[in-house]
C-alpha cells in the first residue's frame, strides 16, 4: 500500500469547501446531480486531510478513514434536529487537551488514544468551539435538496445558502420562472 504522501490526489470536487473543520467534514457528502461521498476511499480521505491541513499530522489509512466516518456520522446526528450528542461525545472521549506552561507561554497539546482518531477528534472539538462561539450561526443550506452546512460569518447573520452561485442561484431562478409562468397564466 503506498504511503499517504505517495497516493495520487485530485482536486477537491466538493461544491463547498473552506468551512470550519467540523462542517468541512460534514460536507464530505453532497448532492449535485446525485449523491456523492468524498470519503468513499483512501484517495478521498487524502484529499480531505490535505484540504484540512492535517496531512502532515494524520495517516491516510483505513483506521483513520473509519474514525473520520464515525465522526462525520456523529456530527450529522448533532446538527440534525432533534440533536443527538451521544456519538459525538463518544468521539470526544477518544482524546483530550493537555495544557502546559512552556517558556512562559501557555501550550495546548491534543492527545488521542490512537493516531487514527486525531482528525475525528479535532473535528468534534471544532464543532464544540462553533457552538461556544455562535450556535445560531451553524446552519444547513436553505435548499431542501441540499445536505451541506455552513457557519454564517456574514455581518448581519442572514446567509441562507451554502453558496449563492449554487443553491442561492437555483432558488432565485426558480422564483423567477414561477413569476414568469404566473404572469403568462394570468
Amino acid at each position: 500500500m503506498p504511503a499517504e504522501q505517495d497516493r495520487p490526489t485530485s482536486a477537491d470536487p466538493r461544491p463547498l469547501t473552506g468551512e470550519p473543520l467540523s462542517l468541512d467534514l460534514l460536507n464530505t457528502r453532497w448532492v449535485v446531480d446525485g449523491p456523492h461521498d468524498l470519503l468513499d476511499g483512501l484517495d478521498g480521505l487524502t484529499t480531505w486531510l490535505r484540504g484540512a491541513g492535517l496531512a502532515d499530522r494524520c495517516p491516510a489509512d483505513e483506521a483513520t478513514l473509519a474514525a473520520v466516518l464515525r465522526a462525520r456520522e456523529a456530527l450529522a446526528a448533532a446538527v440534525t434536529p432533534p440533536a443527538d450528542a451521544t456519538a459525538l461525545n463518544d468521539v470526544l472521549d477518544r482524546g483530550r487537551v493537555h495544557l502546559a506552561l512552556v517558556d512562559g507561554a501557555p501550550v495546548e497539546r491534543v492527545e488521542v488514544d490512537e493516531p487514527a482518531w486525531l482528525p475525528a477528534w479535532l473535528a468534534a472539538r471544532d464543532y464544540l468551539d462553533l457552538l461556544r462561539r455562535a450556535p445560531d450561526r451553524v446552519r444547513p443550506c436553505a435548499n431542501p435538496a441540499c445536505v451541506l452546512h455552513f457557519f454564517d460569518v456574514s455581518k448581519n447573520g442572514s446567509r441562507r445558502w451554502c453558496s449563492m452561485a449554487g443553491c442561492g442561484n437555483r432558488s432565485k431562478a426558480g422564483r423567477h420562472y414561477a413569476r414568469v409562468r404566473e404572469n403568462r397564466a394570468g
